[in-house]
């Protein structure tokens, strides 16, 4: 770990584990860096070793662990103010752009959930969009979040790098994310049992009994989902995807509620497509039957019928599916292409790059 320095881009969150938030910020902070940006990952508070620690510096990249709350951020904040806070996530939302005021310095917040969260989550969430004013600059990963946000929002994708294309796609169809209920591990799992086993109405068998069904990602729903799902391998929580993506075919994006999630972006830069059901930004990065499949929201025949056309698909077929997505992440999805406009909007919430920040960048 590091100390903080003053005059960089400091990008804030609250985070326990590695999942689309942190992909997002870690794909962020890389290509900072790359445009010789100075850039520090900053963590609001320490819950024992993280993933992204290996993963920042391998890279390069400075990041702190606060002392946690409102106390650690002011302190952090008043000792070394950043040319720009970026924040992610509803508590460093709202505790980064109320010290930013007071510190007259810009912050952007970015807003990634497109579900509104159970319990006290969702109240933290109301919160975080009723405060969203108070920031230099709005950012939402797709349209759905932003119409709940001020008009000045701006939508920018979420961004990945370009993989090597694949040279096999395994009969593997993969979830991957929190099993939680807004993810839907449960319907990912009714794909692995017959129509008449789960409730669904089709016609016919489970889309491909040769297809295996593998879970990546760990939460509160596993226990329940692993013993009801025989069928189903639950592989656990990843401390990265990269390693893994060779391994899926097809990538299952059963989720109530999204935004333009990290998994379907990371999936096809590595030429596994998608199937998903049509919500959040999804639609507006899957074209069906070219780089994936959609289906209409919680249509369980209809996604079953998706991965059934998938695992019907000759070599030929798979090698074009896969070679689409990838296609897909390169023309509109990749740092050099979308960077710039959230560079616009830092720009317009008052960041001026420092004239000596070779000084500061660690």
């Amino acid at each position: 770990m590091t100390s903080t320095h003053a005059g960089a881009i400091w990008l804030l969150l609250d985070s326990r584990g590695f999942g689309g938030v942190e992909s997002h910020v870690l794909a962020l902070a890389a290509a900072l860096r790359e445009q010789a940006l100075p850039v520090r990952v900053v963590f609001l508070r320490d819950y024992g070793p993280h993933p992204m620690w290996p993963a920042l510096a391998q890279r390069g990249i400075p990041y702190d662990v606060l002392g946690g709350g409102w106390r650690g951020l002011s302190a952090a904040l008043k000792a070394a103010p950043p040319a720009l806070l970026h924040t992610h996530g509803y508590k460093v939302g709202l505790f980064g752009r109320i010290l930013a005021r007071l510190g007259r310095f810009p912050c952007v917040s970015t807003y990634h959930a497109g579900e509104p969260g159970p319990g006290m989550v969702r109240y933290y969430n109301v919160l975080d969009r009723a405060t969203a004013r108070l920031a230099g600059g709005i950012v939402a990963v797709s349209q759905p979040i932003a119409s709940r946000l001020p008009r000045r929002t701006r939508v920018i994708d979420n961004f990945v790098p370009l993989a090597a294309a694949p040279t096999q796609w395994p009969l593997v169809a993969g979830f991957v994310g929190r099993l939680s209920h807004e993810k839907g591990p449960d319907l990912f799992c009714a794909l692995s049992e017959s129509p008449r086993d789960d409730g669904d109405t089709a016609p016919g068998d489970a889309p491909d009994r040769q297809v295996r069904f593998v879970v990546y990602g760990d939460g509160p729903m596993r226990p329940a989902l692993e013993a009801a799902h025989p069928r189903v391998r639950f592989a656990g929580q990843q401390p990265s995807m990269e390693a893994v993506w060779g391994e899926i075919g097809l990538l299952c994006m059963t989720s109530r509620h999204e935004g333009l999630p990290m998994a379907a972006l990371e999936a096809m830069a590595h030429g596994v497509p998608v199937v998903a059901f049509a919500v959040g930004g999804l639609p507006g990065l899957i074209a069906p039957g070219r780089n994936g499949w959609l289906a209409p929201p919680l249509d369980l025949p209809g996604f079953r019928a998706a991965v059934r056309t998938w695992a019907g698909l000759d070599e030929a077929g798979r090698r074009e599916t896969s070679d689409a997505a990838r296609a897909t992440i390169a023309a509109r999805y990749t740092p050099q292409a979308v960077l710039p406009r959230l560079l616009a909007v830092y720009r317009e919430a008052g960041w001026r790059p420092a004239d000596d920040w070779r000084d500061h960048g660690g």
